[in-house]
């Protein structure tokens, strides 16, 4: 054996964590550290064990909201640290599956009969743990699931056009902790218009998921829907799949969640410990410190090796970005923090941008996630005495070889299998990765500043357009540039102003037309 692998297997060893209680292997000796880093870190990561332990014991982890945060109470109600916490959650966890067990059995039926479909019509991590968790394990044994989880009206066509023929039999599940997020409301609005034109009562097929008294709430109460299931203010949307916003659809899909909670209470378990060197998600968060310094200084790319857990990545994105992406730390310095996450799967990626983590640019760290179990049914031989799934581990394994030796750094996380325990164990893995980390560099992940931005900024644009169009129907047929019209309106932004009118003579449902000039932005719109 060469002296280089030689190391590597000593370095693995050492390197390594493997938890059999949670069928899960960590694997980062592929990470370019060495044991003073360790050793600098350490007092830095008890301190965040600490914070994480005081979290959990129902401190105020949000200030800016003067909110708890209990997410980890979800799957261990008994942590709550108010019994009547404790209590709503094992009753809402009874009503989840009463509740499903009810829809699939046909006790509860739509217009049409017995229930087949399910809209789930939210956004954010009100869909993308739903996604998720649906595409890692859903076997056929329930509703087929659809999903509003944008304000995107030819995608929401898209998803009308599958349900054709069976909105009498589809359940809506409208989620909204606030009950007033905007996407979500159109979503419904969209869904409801779609139910009536069809003839079928929207109310008698409806499900909401929101916070008590929201104006979702109220409208579900006025409506008579069939069922109102609670969301709490100390659940962030990204981190709610293992509240009624998961546990639901998975329910209604024929998902064991009692295993999902179980293997998220094992995961929080092992990643409570003191002990960095045997805790999971210390380790984790140790190496994005240290592949970005500490300042998010490269991307994270994060390679599933199986084809049910395609949308990890895309759930970790926004658990990740949301949670840690931040101009101020806890003191109110500028430090704009982050790791920046994408990915795809495997070995679709060797077909796409793993060229580029091996040759190209260094601004990034891989984290491959590997399963053991290539399926549970019988393996064809593709090759004599090798199988497909034989070929996805030696994409794997050749990738993370290729990486590297050109210096690339990588993580390995292996699973057993995917099954409902496992997916529980990964989220819950990284949930708490998230927290540690945010302590590790002084942010509060647990509030979302710049999507609120994002919020009043889109409702700006909505009364502006309103004032555009207004403006134009007051002089109807008198064509006005977007600078004129901007001055008329007092409107500092006329570039704002010019992409409005694009919008509004581009949706006939406006009647203003567009005469274009011989530059684009010397276009004139008139009221028609």
């Amino acid at each position: 054996m060469s002296t280089v692998k030689n190391d590597r297997w000593e370095r693995f060893k050492k390197h390594s964590l493997h938890r059999p209680e949670l069928g899960l292997t960590l694997d980062v000796s592929r990470m370019d550290f060495t044991e003073d880093f360790l050793t600098r870190m350490e007092p830095a990561m008890q301190r965040a064990l600490s914070a994480m332990d005081e979290l959990e014991k129902g401190a105020i982890a949000n200030p800016d909201e003067n909110r708890m945060v209990g997410h980890y109470w979800l799957r261990k109600p008994e942590l709550a640290p108010d019994p009547q916490i404790a209590a709503a959650i094992r009753e809402t966890n009874a009503d989840v599956r009463s509740f499903a067990k009810a829809v699939l059995s046909g006790e509860i039926k739509g217009a049409g009969g017995t229930f087949t479909d399910a809209l789930i019509i939210g956004i954010g991590g009100s869909a993308l743990g739903p996604q998720f968790v649906g595409k890692a394990l859903n076997e056929g044994k329930g509703l087929r699931l659809h999903f509003f989880d944008n304000t995107d009206p030819d995608g929401m066509d898209v998803v009308l056009r599958e349900l054709e023929g069976r909105l009498d039999r589809n359940l809506a599940v409208v989620i909204s902790k606030s009950g007033g997020t905007k996407e979500t409301r159109n979503g419904m609005l969209e869904a409801k218009s779609a139910y009536e034109k069809a003839g079928i009562s929207f109310d008698k097929h409806s499900v909401a998921i929101t916070g008590e008294g929201s104006e979702l709430d109220k409208t579900a109460q006025e409506g008579g829907w069939l069922k109102r299931f609670p969301m709490w203010d100390w659940v962030g949307g990204r981190t709610s799949e293992l509240s009624a916003v998961g546990l639901l659809p998975a329910e209604l899909q024929g998902i064991d969640t009692e295993q999902l909670l179980a293997g998220a209470a094992a995961s929080d378990q092992a990643t409570r410990q003191k002990n960095t060197g045997s805790n999971p998600a210390c380790q984790l968060a140790l190496m994005w410190w240290l592949a970005g310094n500490g300042k998010g200084e490269k991307d994270m790319v994060v390679l599933p090796y199986k084809d049910r857990l395609e949308l990890f990545s895309k759930y970790l994105q926004q658990l990740i970005m949301e949670s840690l992406g931040k101009e101020f730390d806890l003191k109110r310095n500028t430090v704009n923090q982050g790791i920046a996450v994408y990915g795809n799967k495997g070995s679709t990626d060797q077909h796409a941008y793993v060229q580029q983590l091996r040759e190209g640019v260094h601004n990034f760290f891989v984290t491959f996630i590997n399963v053991l179990e290539d399926r549970s049914g019988e393996n064809l031989e593709v090759e004599p005495g090798v199988s497909t799934g034989d070929f996805l581990n030696g994409f794997y394994l050749g990738t993370r070889e290729a990486l590297t030796e050109k210096g690339r750094g990588s993580v390995s996380i292996t699973i057993d299998r995917v099954n409902p325990f496992s997916v529980g164990v990964l989220i819950a893995l990284f949930e708490r990765a998230v927290g540690l980390y945010a302590c590790l560099v002084g942010i509060n992940a647990y509030h979302q500043p710049g999507v609120e931005a994002g919020k009043k900024a889109a409702a700006a644009v909505i009364r502006l357009q309103k004032a555009v169009l207004a403006g134009l129907r007051k002089q109807k047929g008198t064509a006005l540039s977007a600078e004129a019209l901007a001055k008329e309106l007092g409107e500092e932004n006329p570039e704002m102003v010019f992409r409005v009118c694009e919008h509004l003579a581009a949706n006939k449902r406006f009647g203003i037309g567009v005469r274009r000039g011989d530059r684009i932005w010397e276009s004139t719109y008139a009221a028609q």
